[in-house]
C-alpha cells in the first residue's frame, strides 16, 4: 500500500493568505495610480470621486450664481452704456470686469452638465479647451482688472496732484487691452490641460499629470492672487484713511462715509471669494506632488471644489455691487447736487473722481 503524502493544511492556508495579500497589494498600486492620474476640476479629480454631498453643493451654488450674476451684469453694462453720459476711467475698468465676470459665467452651465454627465462629454475637445480657457483664464482676469478698479481710486483720492497725470480713460483702456491679450496668451496653457491625442471625454476634470508637474503654470496662478491680494489691501486702507481724514464728526452720513463702505465691502468680498480656493488649491498641489501626504487628497479635493464654487460667487457678486453704486450715482440728484458742491469747493475732494464720476 502506498502512501501518498496530503497537503499540510498550514500550508494550503498560508499560500491562500499570501495570494490575498498580493491582490490587496495590487489593488492598492492600481487605486493609487488611478488617484494620481485623475486630477479633476482644478481641483483635478473624476466626477466620480467626488461626495455626493459635493455635488450636490455645486449644483445649489451654480445655479443662483449663473442666473443672478448674469441677471444683475447685464444691469449694470446697461446702465453703463444707455445713462452714463461719458465715460470715466471708473467705467472703462468696470465695463472690462463684468465683461470678464459674464464670460466666466457662459461657461457654468457647461460645467454643471459635464459634473453630473461624466466621461459623457459629446461636444468636442476644441470647445471643451474654449470653455476651460474662459472659466479658468477669466477668474486670473478678473481678479486682475479688480485690482486695477483698486489702485486707479487709490490715486486719484491719496494722490490728486498727479491723478490727471496718471489716470485718463485711454490709459485705462489700454490697461484693460495687455490684461485682457495676457489672460487670451494663458489659454494656450488651457488647451494642454488634457493628454495630448486623447479625445476628451470629460471637460473641467481628468487634467494630465503633466499639469500638476508645470509649477511655472502654479507660480504663476498663485502670484496672480496673492500679489494682487497684498496690492488691494494696501490701497483699501490708505483709501479709508484720506476718506476719514475728509469725514465731517458732525455728519457721519456724508459722501465719505459711503464711500468708505463701498472699497471695504468690495476688498472683503475679493478675500473672501478667492482666498480659501487658492489656499486649498495650494494644499492640493503639495499633494499631488508627494510633498504632502496623499492621505489628505481626499478631503482637499472636496474643499477645493467648494471653494472653486465659492470663488465663482464673485461674479455674482461684483454685478449686484456694481449694479447699485451706478444705480445711485446715475439716478440720484441729490447725490448728484452734493457731488458738484463738493467738486467746486475741492476738484479732487471727491470719491466721484476716483470711482463715482460715470454720472457726471
Amino acid at each position: 500500500m502506498q502512501f501518498t503524502p496530503q497537503p499540510s493544511k498550514n500550508t494550503g492556508d498560508s499560500s491562500t493568505l499570501q495570494a490575498k495579500k498580493e491582490k490587496k497589494s495590487r489593488n492598492c498600486v492600481t487605486v493609487l495610480e488611478k488617484a494620481q492620474s485623475m486630477p479633476g476640476d482644478m481641483d483635478y479629480n473624476s466626477t466620480n470621486n467626488i461626495s455626493p454631498e459635493v455635488e450636490l453643493f455645486q449644483l445649489i451654488m451654480y445655479t443662483p450664481t449663473f442666473s443672478l450674476g448674469l441677471l444683475f451684469n447685464v444691469m449694470a453694462l446697461s446702465f453703463l452704456f444707455f445713462k452714463a453720459k461719458k465715460l470715466s476711467e471708473a467705467t472703462v475698468y468696470m465695463i472690462a470686469l463684468i465683461f470678464l465676470d459674464t464670460l466666466l459665467l457662459f461657461t457654468l452651465p457647461f460645467k454643471i452638465i459635464s459634473y453630473h454627465h461624466p466621461n459623457k462629454w459629446k461636444l468636442g475637445s476644441v470647445f471643451c479647451s474654449i470653455l476651460e480657457s474662459l472659466y479658468f483664464v477669466n477668474m486670473y482676469g478678473s481678479i486682475l482688472i479688480s485690482l486695477c478698479i483698486c489702485i486707479d481710486r487709490y490715486i486719484a483720492i491719496g494722490h490728486p496732484f498727479i491723478a490727471p497725470t496718471l489716470r485718463s480713460t485711454k490709459k485705462a483702456a489700454v490697461v484693460c487691452a495687455v490684461i485682457c491679450l495676457g489672460v487670451s496668451a494663458g489659454t494656450v496653457s488651457t488647451f494642454q490641460l488634457h493628454e495630448k491625442g486623447h479625445n476628451i471625454s470629460s471637460c473641467f476634470h481628468n487634467f494630465s499629470k503633466s499639469t500638476w508637474e508645470n509649477t511655472a503654470l502654479f507660480s504663476a496662478l498663485q502670484t496672480t492672487f496673492f500679489g494682487s491680494m497684498t496690492a488691494m489691501a494696501f490701497c483699501t486702507v490708505q483709501i479709508v484713511r484720506c476718506l476719514r481724514k475728509r469725514r465731517k464728526p458732525d455728519n457721519p452720513h456724508t459722501y465719505a462715509t459711503r464711500a468708505e463702505k463701498i472699497v471695504v465691502a468690495n476688498c472683503i468680498t475679493f478675500l473672501v471669494c478667492f482666498t480659501p480656493y487658492h489656499v486649498t488649491f495650494f494644499l492640493y498641489f503639495l499633494v499631488k506632488n508627494g510633498i504632502m501626504l496623499m492621505a489628505y487628497q481626499p478631503k482637499l479635493r472636496d474643499i477645493l471644489q467648494i471653494t472653486l464654487c465659492w470663488a465663482n460667487l464673485n461674479c455674482c457678486l461684483d454685478g449686484v455691487c456694481y449694479y447699485f453704486v451706478l444705480k445711485e450715482s446715475l439716478e440720484s440728484p441729490l447725490q448728484k447736487s452734493e457731488r458738484t458742491a463738493r467738486k467746486n469747493l475741492d476738484p479732487h475732494a471727491t470719491f466721484g473722481d476716483a470711482f463715482m464720476k460715470t454720472g457726471s
